[in-house]
């Protein structure tokens, strides 16, 4: 058997972690919004608990180390840490939040659930990947769920329920399959369903979710501001390549979460009656259940768009259920809160940050594993957090407020008829 040349055995607890950082002198965000930026790395760390690690006589590793760490190698964002804490840094930020679960064991940048086997597209994985699909028991893999992948789902949220800005910092290879360069850098705002047919994938998301709004998870300004930033500091860039946001991207989901909140808050404004309702609170539940992991939210889904029987004494109950959501959905018809969501300057923005490894660290070519970063790449580090940090300033200083006098003199192009 094998040996690890890597610790799995790091502490765990929480599973997401708020990482405290030294805010620069002089932060160039105003005070008020420092609170509402929120930096995150979804897939730097590198804890694999042992009653996972190890099989049940808890002595022998479930996967042999010799196939296990190369696939770690291969999976884990290193050097996204890094940048992340040098970019809330610069933001003047207290703090980032980093998974320190390892990838290679639960993904929570995607739907919750086992990856199949003969399933070949990294963007439709599912949170356990191959490996460990086929290595964990039913109710292991629940375990599993319940234990990290809820806890960081909850976490996560709280992190960027009141956040104007949510970036994640991931890391990229340096090469493409055809072993020719990828660009220094990679911003990525687009979900993969929408890029492959401009709509999102039907059965995911409620249908009440306007598809048009998945265009683009973040302001393009902000992006672009972003983009031109990074190019003047010399660094070339590019968009939503080699790959989009997986649908079931913290990224994507929150859009959607951010998108359910803002109508509730609408809704119930207009409709106080309905508050605290149970027939409306299972309505609100199944829509904002945006990580797919309430068996009450998945019961609902089916009554109301697959046309599921349930038992004679639940009928009652599901069509209350049904009555508040045919409500909800008259009111988002019938009022302009999906215009006023695109519009509102509080409309969040949500953007994935690709960043290529060898940037920031370097690969032993015989062994293939990482080193630390040594001083040049702690500068580029440095440099690259710089020019984001720069970049959302100006956003914040100028854009947004340009952004937002002009679209009150400017209609927007009617939404599509559903």
């Amino acid at each position: 058997m094998a040996v690890s040349p890597f610790d799995f055995d790091l502490p765990c607890d929480p599973p997401l972690e708020l990482v405290e950082v030294a805010p620069a002198a002089e932060p160039p965000i105003p005070a008020a919004l420092l609170d509402r930026i929120a930096i995150y790395t979804p897939h730097d760390g590198g804890a694999i608990p042992p009653r996972f690690y190890f099989g049940p006589d808890g002595v022998t590793p479930r996967i042999d180390p010799a196939v296990l760490v190369p696939r770690h190698v291969a999976m884990r964002d290193w050097g996204a840490n890094l940048v992340a804490q040098e970019l809330a840094s610069a933001l003047g930020l207290r703090a980032y939040a980093r998974c320190r679960v390892a990838r290679v064991l639960l993904d929570f940048n995607r739907f919750p659930g086992r990856t199949p086997v003969d399933d070949a597209e990294p963007l439709e994985a599912l949170a356990i990947g191959r490996m460990f699909a086929t290595a964990l028991r039913h109710d292991e893999a629940a375990d599993l769920l319940e234990s990290y992948y809820d806890p960081i789902s909850e976490r996560i949220e709280e992190v960027l329920a009141d956040a104007l800005i949510g970036i994640a910092i991931h890391t990229y290879d340096e090469t493409h399959a055809s072993r020719t360069k990828r660009a220094d850098l990679s911003l990525i705002s687009l979900p993969l369903s929408y890029q492959r047919d401009a709509r999102l994938r039907f059965g995911v998301f409620d249908p009440m979710y306007p598809d048009h709004l998945a265009e683009s998870t973040c302001s393009r300004i902000l992006r672009d501001r972003i983009s031109l930033n990074l190019e003047r500091s010399g660094f070339r860039v590019t968009h939503n390549h080699p790959y989009p946001i997986p649908d079931g991207g913290i990224e994507m989901r929150a859009q959607v979460w951010h998108f359910f909140r803002f109508l509730r808050r609408r809704f119930e404004q207009r409709h106080p009656e309905t508050v605290g309702q149970p027939p409306y609170e299972t309505v609100w539940t199944m829509l904002l259940d945006t990580n797919l992991r309430l068996a009450e939210a998945d019961a609902l889904r089916g009554f109301v768009h697959r046309f599921r029987r349930v038992r004679p004494e639940d009928r009652a109950a599901f069509q209350a259920a049904l009555d508040a959501y045919q409500h909800v959905q008259r009111f988002l018809e019938t009022t302009e809160v999906v215009t006023e969501f695109r519009r509102s300057p509080e409309r969040p923005s949500s953007l994935g940050i690709e960043i290529r490894k060898d940037l920031l660290c370097t690969f032993d070519p015989v062994t293939g594993h990482p080193s630390r970063p040594d001083p040049r790449q702690l500068e580029t580090a440095r440099h690259i957090a710089r020019a984001i940090a720069g970049a959302i300033a100006t956003y914040i200083d100028t854009d947004r407020r340009v952004y937002e006098e002009a679209a009150r003199e400017r209609p927007l192009a009617p939404a599509p008829a559903r």
